[in-house]
């Protein structure tokens, strides 16, 4: 088995889109985790602002079909691939981590590398795998959010359908 942990959001429609992909992670990984919600402006462009979680579980699956299978819900909750990098989205799920791979695959590079960038990454990630290890750095997720500038990245918890106030 293998310890996966995404990143989750979007800013169209983000709390209905949330509770869609909630859903469908689930029916997919039963054991999933999830960081509680949190609202946060645009990065990259100017846009509604985003609602995003973190989530990890265990797997079987090779990277190339947990890729395919978040794409498949992706779609599901009405995102459309061919649209621009720092564009409005209804739904992204990326793969920050798949246990310790390190390098670059089809589709991911490992870790994803703006994790210790993104507030909205790192500080969900911390709630729920805090203990974890980056395996470039070597130090915890938690130590990571610890020296991370927050004042500069604000996140403000968001209440999301199927997603209580403390994650789950």
């Amino acid at each position: 088995m293998t310890q996966v942990y995404i990143a989750a959001g979007g800013n169209i429609e983000p709390v209905a889109s949330l509770s869609q992909a909630l859903t469908l992670l689930r029916a997919t990984w039963p054991d999933i985790q999830f960081s509680r919600a949190y609202r946060n402006a645009a990065a990259g462009f100017e846009g509604d602002d985003f609602i995003n979680l973190a989530a990890g579980f265990n797997t079987d699956l090779s990277l190339a079909q947990v890729l395919a299978r978040l794409h498949d819900i992706e779609r599901a909750c009405g995102r459309e691939r061919d649209v621009p990098k720092w564009a409005p989205r209804s739904m992204d799920l990326d793969v920050l981590l798949f246990g310790a791979m390190v390098g670059e695959f089809p589709g991911a590079v490992l870790p994803r590398p703006d994790l210790l960038k993104r507030a909205y990454m790192l500080g969900p990630l911390a709630e729920i795998a805090g203990d974890l290890r980056h395996p470039l750095t070597g130090l915890s997720i938690a130590e990571h959010w610890r020296r991370f500038d927050r004042a500069a990245h604000a996140l403000h918890p968001v209440d999301v359908p199927g997603l209580n106030s403390a994650g789950c």
